[in-house]
């Protein structure tokens, strides 16, 4: 099974290893997607997300990064992916993720979505969590990995 795990990982955090790392389980092949859109602002550009996420999947032999630029649904094609992954942090969570899940059937009747709840531990934590708290020079490495602590602190943090 190919299982596709899109998302902005603008940082990458703890969280969304918990959710790599749990799905390459579950796949034969886990593609991490970087998603962007051009017309949104962001603190790295996609190619440094891409970055930062081959550096977090390094050891996980059956995981690859790409980034995509269009429509998810064109990359799954694309890709010949069985499944999308998304992780659920909380209820919040539930009612975008199921209403994308519903519009990729709707264009690709293939495209079934599944979804893992986040762990405990990480059910608050979010990319917009990160920023902030580094941007005020808060301790950030208990919320994303030690690998590429220093990068992302480097980035956000305010001088």
């Amino acid at each position: 099974m190919h299982g596709l795990y899109p998302g902005s990982f603008d940082p990458v955090t703890n969280g969304h290893t918990d959710i790599i790392t749990r799905a390459a389980k579950l796949c034969d092949t886990l593609t991490v997607l970087v998603s962007f859109n051009p017309d949104k602002a962001a603190s790295f550009s996609p190619e440094e997300r891409l970055d930062l996420l081959n550096k977090v999947t390094a050891d996980l032999p059956n995981v690859k990064c790409d980034m995509w630029g269009g429509l998810l649904i064109d990359y799954f094609d694309k890709v010949q992916a069985d499944v999308v992954i998304k992780g659920l942090r909380a209820v919040s969570d539930f009612e975008h993720e199921f209403q994308q899940a519903h519009v990729n059937k709707e264009l690709c009747a293939g495209a079934e979505t599944i979804f893992l709840c986040s762990d405990i531990s990480s059910t608050f934590l979010s990319s917009g969590v990160v920023k902030q708290v580094a941007s005020f020079g808060g301790d950030i490495s208990s919320f994303v990995p030690a690998i590429v602590l220093p990068e992302i602190v480097s980035r956000l943090r305010k001088p």
